[in-house]
């Protein structure tokens, strides 16, 4: 985008790369929020021909947000998150603060309403969903988990008896506690018994060991073994780690759920354009719709502000408990033969 055709592939300056990484893993940023980051510095980097940040200042910063608004056509939170990205940079590992104001703009996207499924359609979406992708839906629809906080659920998250789901280290690093839908404990628990099988062969084959979050390895270096620790929704496939050489299952890729929600959707044949995040939409609308009140819905979502939850109220206009069209309330001979000509 800003480099010449001539010039050398980027090395993006590793040390400095390097030095980021560790000053996000110092603040206790998720990982995903390390990846998003350190490949805004990259591309900011590549963008000005491989010149390192402390040699550029706020009017470089600016022409790499127009260029990805103007020639790229970023989304606004695209925009931000790399804006965001740079803050930190400069901030945290550069050690001089952007002085932005005045300079660049911030961002102000529209804001949009969420795509709901009504009950109807989200069995049909459930449906079309086979094996353990039609789980996985479940939970997302049944108890409003974001995707990532499905597939990262371990065996000693789920207590049955209670019919719970202990969410940890949700977004924003915050734990919370959801319910476990009735439908979904026997499709669990026959889930778990054919994955602790699998589980014993990993182990018989010198394998079986996961990550653990934290220093928890380290302190606790048998715990990795152990039955309560697995995933809930490990990877068919085992890798070797890079660091230690060990064995180990992943938790099942969200591209792969992901893939085959949009299957399902196609089969479905819905109108809607819908998506994984979409069942977490339409759990926490059939709870507002049902009667429930917003403050128990935004618990059970971990939303940190109510004005987040807030948005489902604006799609609240149809069923027993929605706005009645004024339009409805006429007389029988408006509207009646409406038709266009032919």
């Amino acid at each position: 985008m800003g480099r010449s055709p001539g010039a050398p592939p980027s090395q993006s300056n590793p040390r400095l790369l390097a030095v980021l990484r560790s000053q996000l893993r110092l603040g206790h940023y998720s990982v995903r929020t390390e990846q998003a980051y350190v490949g805004w510095v990259r591309r900011f980097i590549r963008f000005h021909g491989l010149r390192h940040p402390r040699d550029l200042d706020e009017r470089d910063v600016a022409a790499f947000l127009r260029a990805l608004a103007e020639q790229r056509q970023v989304a606004t939170s695209t925009q931000n998150q790399a804006l965001a990205a740079l803050l930190f940079l400069y901030r945290e590992v550069i050690g001089r603060p952007l002085r932005l104001v005045g300079v660049v703009p911030r961002g102000h996207g529209p804001m949009r309403i969420p795509v709901v499924l009504d009950p109807g359609e989200v069995e049909r979406v459930l449906t079309q969903l086979r094996g353990v992708y039609h789980l996985v839906g479940l939970l997302l629809y049944g108890s409003g988990l974001r995707l990532l906080e499905c597939l990262t659920l371990r065996v000693k998250d789920l207590d049955f008896a209670r019919r719970e789901i202990r969410v940890r280290r949700g977004k924003g690093q915050k734990d919370r506690v959801t319910m476990l839908p009735e439908r979904a404990v026997g499709l669990l628990e026959a889930h778990l018994a054919r994955v602790e099988v699998r589980h014993r062969r990993d182990l018989e084959a010198g394998g079986g060991a996961v990550v653990l979050p934290g220093a928890l390895g380290r302190k606790y270096p048998a715990a990795a073994r152990t039955w309560a620790w697995q995933w809930v929704f490990p990877a068919t496939r085992v890798y070797r780690d890079r660091r230690s050489g060990a064995r180990r299952r992943h938790h099942l890729h969200p591209s792969a759920v992901q893939r085959a929600m949009a299957d399902a959707v196609r089969a479905a044949e819905l109108r809607k354009r819908a998506s994984c995040h979409t069942l977490r939409h339409s759990f926490a609308t059939h709870l507002l719709e049902a009667g429930y009140d917003i403050r128990t819905v935004q618990e059970l979502l971990g939303h940190r502000d109510l004005s987040t939850t807030m948005i489902y109220t604006h799609v609240l206009l149809k069923g027993s408990r929605g706005v009645r069209s004024p339009a409805d309330r006429l007389g029988s001979g408006i509207g009646g033969s409406a038709g266009f000509p032919v």
